[in-house]
């Protein structure tokens, strides 16, 4: 018996505060893909033409978020198996192989969108072309990758999360929030005109492919007994609090951008859809050290985010063989750089890298109901989960909202085209 089984064995989580600390960790990963660029460009758009208005789209997008990805982390607490790894092994090889092939186009995608947004915060902060910022991306985070173990990436990750958060309370103290106004914009659901495709937009970019993957993975992190039921009702407890504690920061960081943008420019009178000219508009309204610190948190973002879609690649192509995330196995390395690689070329050679960007999110769009309903149908299986399978009533909401989701992107797509 190696070390590492030993572990298995041995690690029993107490139920302290202090050892719920230790398992905090792996919803923050999950957390990146909720703030990451795309999510920006649309929530400052929300916030610049609707005010406070659409801040309930964040708050019913959150809750959404929990009920999923508490689901794929169940499976991977129950299993011992990432969502990869469980479609390889428990469904026919004709239907697992194209789900993953699909996931692992997703997961390229994916990595375009977030180096892009890296590249615009390098051009934002040294004037770089978007060329030379997307090289510089793509070979920090592969540095990361290649060489870190997962344990402190996650901590990077944490620190990251933790910066933008901070600096979305330095913007917000600099600008008027009418709070009465966002208080009633969080729990009041409206429609204002013409404001639907920006209410898909935020909706249909909070579940994502690659998240779904990466939860599942991430949290076997926190190795235990799968043998010792009550282990495994304690991990799912812990499991349930990180999750709830990271959409509840991922909840507050995206309400901060709308925040900032109805107080900036819907107060202006002013449209932003585009992550540059938010920058450029928050110096004169705000201040230099606003627009700085903007585009850090940015760059922050866009590193983060191409980390945690890296691991999903990995995680995704390591299990087409049955494996489990190593940053030190080949297939995993293999996994990273087929996530990374591929998207740096679009960037290259697709003359307008925006018109990329569209595509790859027609593709997610495309790709999502597969694996939301692939998660449900093995969450669901008694063959899978044993005593620990989903609920009636569970299976009916998480099919409902794969079902919402599925409208949303399709409706997005038919926008797209």
């Amino acid at each position: 018996m190696n070390i590492l089984d030993k572990l298995k064995i041995n690690h029993r989580p107490s139920a302290g505060a202090l050892d719920l600390l230790k398992y905090i960790g792996p919803g923050l990963l999950v957390t990146v893909g909720f703030i990451d660029p795309g999510n920006w460009a649309t929530n400052l758009a929300a916030g610049s033409e609707f005010g406070y208005a659409l801040l309930w789209v964040v708050t019913f997008s959150s809750i959404m978020l929990i009920i999923i990805q508490h689901n794929v982390a169940h499976l991977g607490i129950v299993t011992g198996l990432c969502l990869s790894e469980a479609t390889n092994k428990y469904m026919p090889r004709v239907l697992s192989r194209p789900i993953l092939i699909s996931a692992m186009l997703a997961s390229i995608s994916t990595s375009l969108a977030e180096v892009l947004g890296g590249a615009i915060a390098l051009r934002m902060l040294f004037g770089m072309p978007i060329k030379v910022g997307a090289v510089i991306v793509t070979v920090v985070c592969l540095g990361m990758l290649l060489t870190n173990t997962y344990s402190k990436i996650e901590r990077w990750i944490i620190m990251f999360v933790s910066i933008i958060g901070l600096s979305f309370l330095y913007e917000l103290a600099l600008v008027d929030v009418q709070w009465e106004a966002a208080i009633e914009g969080w729990i009041k659901p409206t429609f204002p005109e013409n404001s639907m495709l920006i209410i898909m937009s935020v909706l249909g970019a909070v579940v994502m492919p690659h998240n779904l993957f990466l939860h599942s993975e991430v949290i076997q992190s926190r190795e235990w007994n799968l043998e010792d039921e009550s282990v495994i009702k304690k991990q799912l407890k812990y499991e349930f609090y990180d999750t709830l504690l990271s959409m509840v920061i991922g909840w507050a960081i995206n309400s901060a951008m709308i925040i900032l943008a109805a107080a900036t420019f819907f107060k202006q009178n002013i449209a932003v859809d585009e992550l540059d000219q938010a920058q450029q508009l928050l110096v004169p309204l705000v201040g230099n050290n606003a627009g700085i610190i903007f585009a850090g948190a940015l760059l922050l973002a866009g590193i983060s985010s191409t980390i945690t879609s890296g691991i999903a690649g990995a995680s995704i192509f390591a299990g087409l063989y049955g494996e489990a995330y190593n940053h030190k196995d080949l297939h995993s390395k293999l996994g990273v750089l087929l996530s990374f690689i591929p998207a740096l070329l679009i960037i290259f050679v697709v003359g307008d890298p925006f018109k990329g960007l569209i595509y790859s999110q027609m593709l997610l769009s495309i790709q999502l109901p597969i694996t939301v309903f692939t998660q449900v149908y093995l969450t669901s299986s008694k063959k899978v989960m044993g005593k620990f399978v989903n609920s009636r009533s569970t299976t009916i909401i998480l099919v409902t909202l794969g079902a919402l989701v599925t409208f949303l992107n399709i409706a997005l797509l038919i926008s797209l085209i």
